[in-house]
């Protein structure tokens, strides 16, 4: 070794979402070729793979100066920093660096893992495991008590979309989200309120995967589908299929807004081509009935042509009250 040669370092992050032992190849490479390994954590994840590769991991928590005076002569000591690194760690070397008084090893931050597109739903999982045990009102929420708040936050996605507004449409998206999450956390405790056959948020994922490929032959199987109407047709088959149901009407929630139930209606009316007179009758329900239907023949979705025409009446409000 050259006892002039600063040595190096290497802060070695590894992403907790990630199983304990999946390193880089970059990683094992520097693991095996450092003259120290050092961890602070006695419970650090990764130690009894890194063990069982053969690393010898010492306990232990330098400060940059230590850390700085192991690397000389040459030497490579490497520092499991955990998934969000060591910020003091870090920030002493970057002080020390800055003085211009110490000749400072070369310093690398090496991924040992990374996260995969999704992985923060697991944060979200386990956020709301211990939400469920520990908070005194999420713990006794029911899906009934929940169902009104799913409503809500769907219209409040909506809302988000025909605004325009990315920030909110971000935050809303998430708030959607959450209900998903908070009713499979509910049913995973299999009350006899709830249900008493338990699932998890993982069988609900499952279902939902199982059902995007079915219905996707196109994309999964061997099928071709050339035009948006293509797969909409390969999607109502396969649907048709799986529901094996005695009307059109069937799975068609007569809880929605009365526009939005007089439209989904008239599309499944139209798509199975069944001659259906509109019933007639006395009062405006008949006549909105009449609209919804001819709205949706004509590709118009009636809720969001009255939503927008209600936010033009509330801005003519406003402009009347002298708040435009």
């Amino acid at each position: 070794m050259n006892a002039e040669d600063p040595g190096r370092i290497v802060l070695l992050t590894a992403s907790h979402r990630v199983a304990p032992g999946l390193l880089s190849w970059p990683a094992w490479q520097a693991l095996h070729a450092a003259d120290r390994v050092l961890c602070a954590e006695q419970d650090n994840p990764q130690l009894p793979y890194l063990r069982e590769a053969g690393v010898a991991v010492e306990q232990s928590a330098p400060t940059a100066q230590e850390l700085v005076d192991a690397c000389a002569g040459g030497r490579s000591v490497v520092v499991l920093t955990g998934g969000e690194g060591n910020q003091p760690l870090t920030d002493g070397l970057a002080r020390l660096a800055g003085s211009g008084r110490v000749q400072m090893p070369d310093l690398e931050l090496l991924p040992g893992s990374y996260d995969l597109p999704g992985a923060r739903l697991l944060d979200l999982v386990q956020v709301m495991d211990r939400i469920r045990i520990e908070c005194p009102w999420t713990s006794q929420k029911t899906h009934k008590g929940l169902a009104k708040y799913a409503i809500e936050e769907a219209y409040e996605l909506v809302e988000a979309i025909e605004d325009g507004d990315r920030d909110e449409l971000r935050e809303e998206l998430g708030d959607v989200l959450l209900q998903v999450v908070f009713h499979a956390r509910i049913a995973e405790d299999g009350r006899p309120e709830d249900g008493e056959e338990p699932f998890s948020v993982d069988d609900v994922a499952a279902t939902l995967v199982e059902k995007l490929i079915h219905r996707h032959p196109h994309v999964f199987g061997d099928e071709t589908a050339e035009t948006p109407e293509d797969v909409h047709a390969h999607w109502l088959r396969t649907k048709a299929v799986e529901k094996q149901r005695d009307s059109v009407t069937d799975g068609v929630p007569l809880g929605q807004p009365g526009l939005a139930l007089a439209a989904k209606l008239a599309g499944r009316v139209r798509t199975a081509e069944l001659d259906v007179a509109l019933p007639t009758g006395d009062g405006i329900g008949y006549e909105l009935l009449a609209l919804a239907v001819r709205a949706e023949r004509d590709g118009i979705d009636p809720e969001a042509a009255l939503r927008a025409a209600g936010r033009a009446y509330r801005d003519a409000i406003r402009a009347a009250e002298g708040n435009g």
